[in-house]
């Protein structure tokens, strides 16, 4: 466990070699998509239309998926280090790729919850914002969402692997896919003609649209935490076996 702790300490660390003034822009950014999105809820929601969910319902969502967008999508450096050649350094290290990538991953993301995600919770409820999840299913169902990740993630890099020099075709595919299917950016509850049920069973949906809408009680816990481990169970052997009869396939600095 220590070589784990270790390698997300450097990640962690690694994240403020330049100092915090250089995670601004990051912040920037999440704040450029909260903002816009919640004035349009506001507008969308504000009326007397019924679109599914409240608007405090809306505004909670979109929030607590700035907060912890990391979480709720996982990207690993997998795809990235690929296609720059340094993803087979990984294999002459003494323990498991897939457990390096995920401590690394994992030790990234918290700078950004401490200097963005843990002041944005503490002020929320200034906005109207309920940072109480309706349901404590949330958390399992948070974990269960955060492993699916590492297993998507690790599929897509086993296609980035397949596809050679086209990894910014990949990236490109891979965020269409996952902006529109995963709920994080429109929910699932507010869609038409009863496609949120459809899109609750398809493996994107178990990413971040399900703790989302636990959070803010929108669905059924155990229908969606049924799902997740379905598709955990489903997923994370395709991402074990595709990845090892992938790893030929790489190609390091010199060919």
């Amino acid at each position: 466990m220590r070589k784990y702790t270790i390698t997300a300490i450097t990640s962690m660390k690694g994240q403020t070699n330049g100092g915090i003034f250089y995670m601004f822009p990051n912040i920037i950014v999440n704040l450029m998509y909260l903002l816009p999105l919640m004035f349009l809820w506001r507008v969308i929601a504000g009326g007397d239309t019924n679109v599914g969910m409240t608007l405090g319902q809306l505004l909670t969502y979109t929030y607590i998926n700035a907060l912890l967008s990391e979480m709720l999508v996982v990207r690993t450096l997998a795809s990235s280090w690929n296609y720059e050649g340094q993803l087979i350094s990984l294999f002459a290290r003494p323990f498991p790729v897939f457990g390096q990538l995920i401590a690394q991953t994992i030790g990234g993301w918290i700078p950004m919850l401490l200097i963005f995600s843990l002041p944005m919770f503490a002020i929320a409820p200034l906005f109207g914002i309920s940072i109480i999840p309706e349901t404590l299913w949330f958390f399992p169902s948070l974990l269960l969402c955060i492993s699916l990740g590492f297993a998507i993630d690790f599929i897509f890099a086993c296609v980035t692997i397949r596809l050679r020099g086209m990894a910014w075709l990949g990236h490109s595919i891979r965020m269409a896919i996952v902006s529109l299917f995963s709920g994080t950016v429109i929910p699932f509850r507010i869609m038409p003609f009863g496609l949120s049920s459809v899109f609750e069973l398809q493996p994107f949906g178990s990413l971040g649209g399900a703790p989302l809408s636990l959070f803010v009680g929108t669905t059924d816990p155990a229908r969606i935490i049924t799902i997740q481990i379905a598709w955990n169970i489903i997923l994370w052997p395709v991402a074990i076996f595709w990845f090892a009869k992938s790893k030929e396939r790489q190609v390091s600095y010199g060919g």
